[in-house]
This record gives C-alpha cells, sequence and structure tokens, in this order.
C-alpha cells in the first residue's frame, strides 16, 4: 500500500526547492556551528550550552525527517510514499517533537535553578544530572509514540490515499481513515496534553519564577543581563509550543489544510532556522566564542 503528497504543480517549484534547500544549508550549518563552539570554547562549558547542543541538534534531527523528502519530492516530482515510510517519518517526527517538548522544559529548569538558587545550582545542576535530563529527554518520548505510530496505521484506509500536506502527520493521516477514529483523536489529545500541555506549563511556571526573581534584584544591570539569557529561551518556547497547540489541541472541525500547511512549515523549517539566530544574537558569551572561532580560522 502506498500514499502519495497532493501538491499543485506550479511554475514556482523550482523556485521553492531552491529557497527550501538554502533554509536546509542555514539550519544545518547554523545549528552545527553552535554545536562546535559549546564543544570548544572552554567558556561555553556550563549546563545552560550543554543543552544548547543537545537542541541544536535535535533541530538538525527534527528537520532531517521532512525537509529532505520534501526536496525530493519537488525534484523529482515524485510524490508517492509507501505505508511503511510514511509511518516511520511520522514516527521520527513525532518522538523528535516530544523530545524538543521536554528538552525545553529541561532548560527552563536549567535556568530556573541558575536564577532563583544560584548558590545550589553547581550542586543541582552537576555533570552527572545534566546527562540524565538531556537523556530523560531524548528517550521518554519514543514509547508512546511508537505506539500511537502502530495505532494510527493499524487503521484501514480508503482507496484514495492522497495526503493533503508536505510529510506524514497525524491530522492529514487520521483523514484519510475509513473507519471511525475518535478513539484515535482522543488518545492524539491525550499524548499532545502530556507532551506539550504540561511542559509548557512547567514552563510557564518556571518562568513566572524566575521574573518574580528578577525584579526582586537590587541592580537594574543585573535584571537586564539575567532577563537576556533567558528571553531568548522564552521566545522559541512560544514559537514553538504556540504552533504546536494550535496544530494538534484544535478541535477537528477547525481543521484546514491550509492551515495545518503552514503551521507544518513554521514549526518543521521556520523556528529550526531562526534558533541559532536568537540564541547567538542575544548571548554574548556565544558571540564571543563564534568570533573567536572565525579569527582562528
Amino acid at each position: 500500500m502506498t500514499f502519495s503528497f497532493y501538491n499543485k504543480k506550479t511554475k514556482l517549484q523550482g523556485l521553492l526547492f531552491v529557497l527550501f534547500s538554502i533554509i536546509y544549508m542555514i539550519i544545518l550549518i547554523g545549528n552545527s556551528l553552535i554545536i562546535i563552539i559549546t564543544r570548544l570554547d572552554i567558556a561555553l562549558q556550563k549546563p545552560m550550552y550543554f543543552f544548547l547542543a543537545n537542541f541544536s541538534f535535535l533541530e538538525i534531527c527534527y528537520v532531517s525527517v521532512t525537509l529532505p523528502r520534501i526536496l525530493v519530492n519537488l525534484w523529482t516530482q515524485d510524490r508517492i510514499i509507501s505505508k511503511l515510510d510514511c509511518a516511520i517519518q511520522m514516527c521520527f517526527f513525532l518522538m523528535l517533537g516530544a523530545t524538543e517538548c521536554f528538552l525545553l522544559m529541561v532548560m527552563a529548569y536549567d535556568r530556573y535553578v541558575a536564577v532563583c538558587n544560584p548558590l545550589h545550582y553547581p550542586l543541582v545542576m552537576n555533570q552527572k544530572m545534566c546527562t540524565k535530563l538531556a537523556v530523560g529527554s531524548w528517550i521518554s518520548g519514543i514509547p508512546v509514540q511508537i505506539g500511537q505510530t502502530c495505532q494510527i496505521f493499524s487503521l484501514h484506509f480508503c482507496d484514495c490515499n492522497q495526503i493533503n500536506h508536505f510529510f506524514c502527520d497525524l491530522p492529514p493521516i487520521l483523514k484519510l481513515a475509513c473507519e471511525d477514529t475518535s478513539v484515535h483523536e482522543v488518545s492524539v489529545y491525550v499524548v499532545a496534553i502530556l507532551f506539550v500541555v504540561v511542559p509548557f506549563v512547567l514552563i510557564l511556571a518556571s518562568y513566572s519564577k524566575i521574573i518574580f526573581t528578577i525584579l526582586r534584584l537590587p541592580t537594574a544591570r543585573g535584571g537586564a543581563k539575567v532577563f537576556s539569557t533567558c528571553s531568548s529561551h522564552l521566545l522559541v518556547v512560544l514559537l514553538f509550543f504556540g504552533s504546536a497547540t494550535i496544530t494538534y489541541l484544535r478541535p477537528k472541525s477547525g481543521h484546514s489544510a491550509g492551515m495545518d500547511k503552514l503551521l507544518s512549515l513554521f514549526y518543521t523549517i521556520v523556528t529550526p532556522m531562526f534558533n541559532p539566530m536568537i540564541y547567538s544574537l542575544r548571548n554574548k558569551d556565544v558571540i564571543a566564542a563564534l568570533r573567536k572561532l572565525l579569527l582562528k580560522k
């Protein structure tokens, strides 16, 4: 059994291929640079940058699940994908999405400890704890997302297997089912609440405490420095969780193919492209490390 991606043939496909290729290169280069400088620069050997390196590697993996396939489809005009390949793509996409939710939550916790309990920070966020939190973020979503993918692809699909989307994602795949999907839709909502809403609420709680602590700092300069460090992370959180929430927690009646495609492009391509810029432009340590690396070259 095979699926096919629905895309109208336009004269802009060549332009889209070039545009997406450039974006993919920007994502790869930008996130790779962050990984390299956090490994090489002694000043960046801190928990915050350890998690940032994990996050950059995650973004490379996350976008590589979908964007290369989109580029192949644009170049060859062959939009057919087997059921197995579609399931594998969706499974990895969901697992990496869950990892991003948990990793952003861990990064918020790191900032919470650093700002609200600075004296205990070296003890709490030691190397062993950082490794456990990072590994936990990577593996926590794997069993659930494998189970959900198997559940979705055990459905009976109609003869018309045209996916009105750029890649295999939950909403467009569920639309192809020829049987009642209400139980599966409930499971999607439950998983979305556990993996999206709960981490988002905990992140907001962490930053509420951080902001309250900043307001109590005796010097405005100290508060501005702390807020500058945390605001870049908060911006990434809002971009990712905002688009993910709209995609997976909207009522079924609120789903439209055009909106789903737009949101998907946003949180799978646009956000990973801007993340290195957000972190580097708003972080003096990262800028200094980048300058040092480039001057050595």
